[in-house]
């Protein structure tokens, strides 16, 4: 099978908005809120600046080691259960080559010439939409290729896991051959403290059905069905299939709930509780942005969440008391600081503080993110600032679409160009059926000539009487409305006659826009690795631009 890259302009698209195209062209005022460009020379800039901020490594890298000494006897536990026969266990996805590699990195962290590339997403159920695997491939392309333009620092591939996030709607479903499946579970609070239940293996077993008859990928689906055990937290099950699947690029999974972590971020955490400090920090940057751009996200007087058991709740200051919402919790300032100090794990940042978070556990040199990730990261700035937190550089994450085999050859004999998948659908239709017929469908000319005509014949009937002229003018309006719906008749004839391939076109446009959206934010990667294998991967792996990110259609063909 052969894998054939086209790379466009995300500005071409027409999909993305003005501020992430001026940011990435560095156009306009959006490079006025980030620290560097995304270039070589802003990695050097950031690179040499980013020694003032330090980093606690030997606790990070203590809690790294510890999370994947558990994953390893994890492994080889199942692998002894299985009698060593199971596929998941003993391919190539998931060796112990996998584990030399992450724990090799994992030790470099402890050097300060190392630092971190780090893409950020919620732990969805069987990875959910395709751009969670495409955030990580370029983490792990883009520390790669920063190894080569600065041989003499480290660059470690982080995928950190948004396992406090609540949004189950979300992270419990996904789309598979056009059907929206969710896990309807009764459990509450962060998504990494849930567990695998019944009604998720069933989701589970509905995907091995799936698979089942599709050529290709039956490692994928042994390394899912291992991942989700039943009692397992979707932490756990998320770490163990994104260590199978790219632990042997030497991905580094961090899972930020951890209260060795939260400990090194009370400072922050006690200054947003006594002060309210990041809602303060943000708003002259956002009334800056709003002046130009369309502003992300709001925040709150506090953003921080609650975390005890099944809850996961805003914490409110009413007067001089904190509350937790849609609890009885309430705590005075001394006694939620107490709390803090004794439970940092209990407390969770919200998405104004997530980044900060982020970026003090580990030694960060850039965030990968889509455009609206980075939309909201250009908000924050100043947050970092109050907290003498390194501000990291923002890249744009790249974006794909795959057409197979069938939509290929299709969208090759009706003559368009690939970059042509983006216009609207009736444009498409308009333009084939121009390019196909062989008479004129446009009355432009005869419109033209119709109005002069009426020009002529008002300047003549004012001559008789003035109050005609209106009336003339009128005349002129109506003929030109009937020559225009005449013309949209002509074209609706000529589409009858070309209707195979207008029902072609419609077909393909469907399929590559599910939902009307892109193709990356509505499929998962079942219909793909399940036709390629693993070869799929590796094609995104391949196509993934580094410092440049561009939005790349692949085609895929048999010769």
């Amino acid at each position: 099978m052969k894998f054939n890259a086209t790379q466009i302009s995300y500005r071409s698209t027409g999909l993305f908005s003005a501020l992430i195209n001026d940011y990435i062209e560095t156009k306009g005022t959006a490079q006025s809120f980030v620290n560097y460009a995304a270039s070589k020379e802003g990695y050097k800039k950031a690179i040499e600046q980013r020694a003032s901020f330090p980093t606690n490594r030997k606790v990070l890298v203590e809690v790294l080691q510890n999370q994947y000494t558990q994953l390893a006897k994890e492994v080889n536990d199942a692998s002894v259960l299985n009698n060593n026969n199971n596929n998941a266990l003993n391919n190539s996805l998931n060796t112990k080559e996998a584990f030399t590699l992450v724990n090799d990195n994992v030790s470099l962290l402890l050097k300060e010439n190392t630092f971190t590339v780090t893409t950020a997403h919620q732990p969805n159920i069987f990875t959910g939409p395709l751009y969670f695997i495409y955030k990580i491939v370029h983490a792990i392309q883009l520390a790669a290729e920063l190894k080569k333009q600065f041989p003499e620092h480290n660059f470690v591939p982080v995928y950190y896991m948004g396992s406090e996030d609540a949004d189950l709607q979300e992270v419990g479903s996904y789309t598979l051959a056009g059907e929206s499946y969710q896990w309807n579970t009764k459990q509450k609070g962060a998504i990494g403290r849930m567990k695998v239940d019944d009604e998720l293996i069933k989701l589970l077993q509905n995907l091995e059905g799936y698979w089942s008859v599709k050529p290709l990928g039956k490692e994928a689906i042994d390394i899912l069905k291992q991942a989700y055990q039943k009692g397992k937290t979707i932490a756990e099950a998320t770490l163990y299939l994104v260590h199978a699947f790219f632990g042997k690029y030497g991905l580094v999974v961090i899972q930020p709930e951890d209260a060795k972590l939260k400990s090194l971020f009370i400072d922050v955490m006690e200054k947003e509780l006594r002060a309210g400090f990041s809602q303060k920090a943000i708003q002259p940057t956002k009334d800056k942005l709003a002046s130009t751009y369309h502003v992300q996200s709001d925040g709150r007087d506090l953003n921080l969440f609650y975390l005890k058991d099944n809850t996961r709740a805003r914490i409110e200051k009413q007067g001089a008391s904190y509350i937790i919402v849609d609890t009885e919790m309430r705590f005075t300032e001394e006694e939620i600081v107490k709390e803090l100090h004794a439970h940092p794990d209990s407390f969770s940042p919200n998405v104004i503080l997530r980044g900060v978070y982020q970026e003090t556990i580990l030694p960060g040199i850039a965030f990968i993110g889509g455009g609206g990730e980075l939309a909201y990261w250009m908000e924050l700035k100043n947050v970092f600032n109050e907290v003498k937190v390194h501000y990291p550089i923002l890249q744009l994450r790249n974006s794909f679409m795959f057409m197979n085999e069938k939509q290929t050859a299709h969208w090759n004999s009706l003559g368009f160009a690939l970059e042509d998948v983006f216009k609207p659908l009736l444009e498409l239709e308009l333009d084939y059926v121009k390019n196909q017929t062989k008479e004129n469908l446009a009355l432009t000319n005869h419109i033209v000539s119709l109005n002069n005509l009426y020009v002529s014949i008002q300047q003549d009937v004012i001559k008789i009487d003035t109050s005609l002229g209106d009336h003339a003018k009128n005349l002129s309006v109506q003929a030109q409305k009937k020559l225009a719906l005449l013309e949209k008749k002509m074209i609706r004839a000529e589409k009858r006659k070309q209707q195979t391939s207008i029902d072609r076109i419609q077909s393909i446009k469907g399929s590559l826009f599910p939902k009307n959206s892109l193709q990356e934010r509505v499929e998962n990667f079942s219909e793909w690795v399940g036709a390629y294998g693993w070869d799929w991967v590796e094609a995104v792996l391949e196509n993934s631009t580094t410092l440049k990110p561009s939005f790349t259609i692949i085609t895929i063909s048999k010769n």
